[in-house]
């Protein structure tokens, strides 16, 4: 076995790394680089659901009640794709109201109410405490059997003084303090904490998996091995479904764990405040079920394991995890086992009682503080400091207060029994909440009495059961019911049977709180202020750009005395960072001397939430200003008024957009009609120059025949280029004229049937010899063979030629022609190695008049007009013609219809209709 040295040296090794992250981790994001503003890092922190009691219960639960260990994770898992709907809600509420707990989470919704704050944190605490308890004894007990192998259960007899455990918790306590409550904002996010939290999360899973492997694979022969020797020893019942009342159970306990995965203050201190951007509910979404999937792989095997290995013997199920490593002398293993439930632990710990700690102090110690003019005078300008110190102490007072309640009563339980009564505590505020956020109804009265109904029902049920057990009071109340009563048994609540004892508290509990919050909030009014805040509350996306303005005050308040009160906890510099924030985010100077408004009002109190919680933020508010109570009248009108303003700031948005959109197309237009301008200029200058051209060689030569000497071979030489001169102007003012055709609708199309094959080969022959002259090589695939079509042949016949021509124009060695049938069309691809057509010539190449800017010529070559006069072409047949670049080859497609009945003459819009 190891030594004693040994294992508290890697204890406190352990907590020592703990620190070591925390503090660099924080020193980083003072210098501006967070590690923990990562969905990942996020997610994993979320992992503090698997505490002591997954690392070692749900083995111990699954050795006695099977794959039912699996509700507990299946719940979470299954309800994961909501938190987008859910959980992002509550951190939208959360972040917008500067809310830093679920007591001032639910105090907040229900008008800001101090009472009904201070009942869930007692109930929070009365819930948590146990379930803190039993991470202190899974510690505690892993530690004595790692020294003493024979070691059954924890040695709760030892004086404190001599109690590993009791120096372990204040070295938790100390790390609490140090990384949670070194700012008085706690709303704050603790850098720290959380990658401190996100590294334990994956050290335990590591571990676990590792002792997982080791079980399965080393001290068996694989998971058929495990459950083959299981079965022959009579345990097949742990890896199968039986019953109908195993139904129930499993869908009760999935509701339970849904709720706690949701409202657990640990995970809402992770999940929700310390949440830094929504978007990272994203990965968490699936993260998060992955790493429940991961932990929970070898739990069955090493229960089973556990049952055939120590079959007969006392052994603790719980401890399985643990004694298998032992039983096979594998000590460094089981010390590596054991850092990973310690960490499990100590997760656990940390943050539930930061969250505790807030909560105490916001909704228990403070308001309290708050209320005395005489402790408020003079202390006023040390409220910041005292808030620190009320938190500290909380933390060492919680962890000190669990610490009692392990050795006196969590020994005598499991920590899944422990672990579960916990939940259904928690379980009491999931009407208020769910209800809070999506009706609008829920009052004050209702939740207050519903979750005091459900708690009271909760603590009969399942708590007293723990303290009759512990031997604090009689048998009897178990087994005859109070005063004699059998039908008040607690775990036989009416009769009630056949159902396990935690989910006939969660039954009862649940159903009594979940009927009187309804019930009661149907037949009571809401105050004016209860009203207000489920409207921001139920409509939160509506109002969280504009909630100043959304919550309803109505007073006098002196802006010095605003500033004074929040000096007292922020200090000068933060005051006036605040102040300076308000200013930018409304657009308004503040008067130095003058009267706050209502919106500065309601600011400066949520500053002050995220301090010392909502409720305590009310009473240091109403102290410095004169508010006048308001109707119900009035805040429906002022919220429809800026219900209102919104919907007309929208509009007004909407419209700004229309209009930027609209002086965009504009101005798009003014530049297209300023580069048809240019391209017409560059046309007539072309036009003239091709025209004047043939004119001049005409009239030269013409002068040269009047000259009677000239001989008849010269003579006919000078006729034949006067000739082909006259049909190179005819070409150019058949071009001009076919455009205005074109444009006009008054072409006429020559449409015959003909084989679209042999038109292709009879243009592509002509150009054969251009190709070979230039060098080029000629590549042509067609996939179509006696294909017929309704087509003018001399029409088409054009467009190739004219498609082909400028691939000889810009080709560098090659061109191809390819055409398919494409769906039902017929497609036509010409392609040359050419420079290509600049990005930003492309949506003006078929335009009339344009030539391209990067021909191998200084002068562009041609009038302007083949592409244009070929796009009207096509079209008039139906089809498409376009340009693209596909790989390194530029491509001039056009497509033709298969089935299309074109008729000869067709209107076609002219380009300005």
């Amino acid at each position: 076995m190891l030594s004693n040295g040994v294992i508290i040296a890697f204890t406190f090794g352990y907590l020592a790394l703990l620190f070591a992250i925390a503090f660099f981790s924080e020193k980083s994001a003072r210098k501006g680089r967070s590690y923990a503003s990562n969905p990942y890092v996020y997610a994993l922190s979320l992992a503090v659901y698997c505490t002591a009691w997954t690392y070692y219960g749900s083995v111990g639960r699954a050795a006695t009640n099977g794959l039912e260990f699996l509700t507990i994770y299946l719940g979470p898992s299954l309800v994961a794709p909501l938190w987008w709907l859910v959980m992002r809600k509550i951190i939208r509420i959360s972040k917008v109201q500067r809310i830093s707990s679920i007591a001032d989470f639910i105090s907040s919704r229900y008008g800001k109410n101090i009472t009904l704050g201070g009942v869930v944190t007692v109930f929070c605490l009365l819930g948590i405490l146990p379930y803190t308890s039993i991470q202190i004894k899974a510690i505690a007990s892993t530690f004595d059997i790692l020294q003493y192998a024979e070691a059954a259960q924890p040695l709760v007899q030892v004086p404190f003084y001599q109690d590993t455990a009791f120096f372990l918790s204040l070295g938790l306590a100390l790390f609490t303090v140090l990384f949670g409550a070194r700012d008085a904002e706690a709303t704050a996010q603790h850098e720290g904490m959380v990658m401190a939290v996100a590294f334990e999360s994956v050290f335990k899973l590591v571990a676990f998996l590792v002792v997982g492997v080791f079980v399965t694979y080393f001290v068996f022969e694989g998971f058929t091995d495990i459950f083959l020797q299981a079965e022959l020893r009579g345990l097949d019942h742990l890896f199968l479904l039986q019953g109908e009342n195993n139904a129930s159970e499993w869908f009760w306990m999935s509701a339970l764990s849904m709720m706690a995965i949701f409202f657990l203050p640990r995970q809402f201190q992770l999940t929700v405040v310390e949440n830094t951007d929504e978007k990272h509910l994203d990965k968490a979404m699936w993260l998060f079920p992955m790493y429940l999937l991961l932990i929970n792989i070898f739990v069955l095997p090493i229960a089973l394991g556990g049952l055939v290995h120590f079959q007969g013997s006392t052994v603790d199920a719980d401890t399985f995890v643990l004694a298998l490593p032992i039983a096979y002398g594998q000590d460094w293993l089981a010390l590596l086992v054991y850092l990973g439930g310690f960490s499990a632990a100590t997760s656990m710990i940390i943050v539930s009682t930061i969250a505790l700690s807030n909560m105490v102090s916001n909704n228990l110690v403070i308001p309290v503080l708050l209320v005395n003019n005489t402790f408020k005078n003079k202390f006023q300008h040390e409220l910041g400091s005292i808030v620190i110190w009320i938190r500290r102490a909380s933390i060492f007072l919680i962890i000190m207060m669990a610490y009692v309640y392990y050795k006196q009563v969590s020994a005598h339980f499991s920590l899944v029994s422990i672990g579960l009564i916990s939940f259904v505590a928690i379980a009491q505020f999931s009407p208020s909440i769910l209800g809070g956020i999506f009706w609008k109804k829920g009052s004050k009265l209702g939740a207050l009495t519903g979750i005091v109904a459900g708690f009271f029902i909760w603590f009969y049920t399942l708590v007293i059961p723990t303290i009759v057990t512990a031997g604090w009071l009689p048998s009897t109340l178990m087994s005859e019911g109070l005063f004699g009563i059998a039908a008040l048994k607690p775990y036989n609540l009416l009769g009630m049977q056949d159902m396990s004892y935690v989910t006939h508290g969660l039954f009862f509990s649940l159903s009594l709180n979940l009927f009187l919050y309804v019930l009661i909030s149907m037949l009571t009014d809401q105050t004016s202020k209860e009203h207000n805040q489920a409207i921001v509350f139920v409509d939160i996306f509506k109002y969280s750009t504009i909630l100043d303005r959304s919550i309803i005050w109505k007073g006098k308040a002196y802006l010095p005395d605003l500033k004074a009160l929040l000096n007292n906890f922020l200090g000068e510099q933060k005051t006036a960072e605040v102040m300076e924030a308000y200013t930018l985010q409304m657009g308004k100077t503040l008067e130095t001397n003058g009267y706050a408004d209502p919106e500065l009002v309601n600011y400066s109190e949520r500053i002050l939430s995220g301090i010392i919680g909502a409720a305590s933020a009310r009473i240091m508010v109403e102290s410095v200003v004169k508010e006048e109570e308001i109707s119900m009248e009035e805040v429906l009108g002022i919220l429809k008024e800026t219900q209102e303003l919104k919907t007309l700031n929208l509009q007004l948005k909407h419209k700004s957009k229309e209009l930027k959109k609209a002086s965009e197309k504009l101005r798009k237009m003014n530049e297209t009609l300023r580069l048809n301008d240019v391209l017409k200029d560059e046309f007539i200058s072309t036009v003239t120059h091709e025209m004047k051209t043939p004119i001049t060689s005409i009239r030269a030569f013409s002068e040269i025949l009047l000259d009677e000497d000239l001989p008849e071979v010269e003579r006919k030489r000078f006729l034949d280029i006067i000739i082909q001169e006259t049909s190179r102007m005819s070409r150019l003012i058949e071009q001009v004229l076919d455009l205005e055709r074109f444009d006009s609708g008054r072409q006429e199309l020559n449409l015959e049937k003909t084989d679209l094959r042999i038109v292709i080969l009879q243009a592509t022959e002509s150009m054969l010899q251009v190709f070979k002259e230039k060098g080029l090589t000629f590549d042509m695939y067609l996939d179509f063979e006696g294909l017929e079509l309704t087509i003018d042949e001399d029409r088409i016949k054009q467009v190739i030629l004219n498609l082909l021509s400028n691939a000889s124009k810009f080709a560098k060695s090659k061109v191809k022609f390819h055409g398919i049938i494409q769906s039902n069309e017929v497609i036509i691809q010409i392609k040359d190695d050419g420079r290509g057509v600049p990005e930003e010539e492309v949506p003006y190449i078929f335009e009339k008049f344009f030539q391209a800017k990067n021909q191998t010529s200084k002068k562009p070559v041609g009038s302007g007009l083949g592409l244009a006069i070929s796009k009207k072409i096509i079209e008039y047949h139906g089809g498409k013609i376009g340009i693209s670049r596909e790989d390194g080859l530029t491509c001039f497609t056009f497509s033709l219809p298969l089935q299309e009945k074109i008729n000869k003459r067709i209107p076609y819009p002219k380009d300005n209709e």
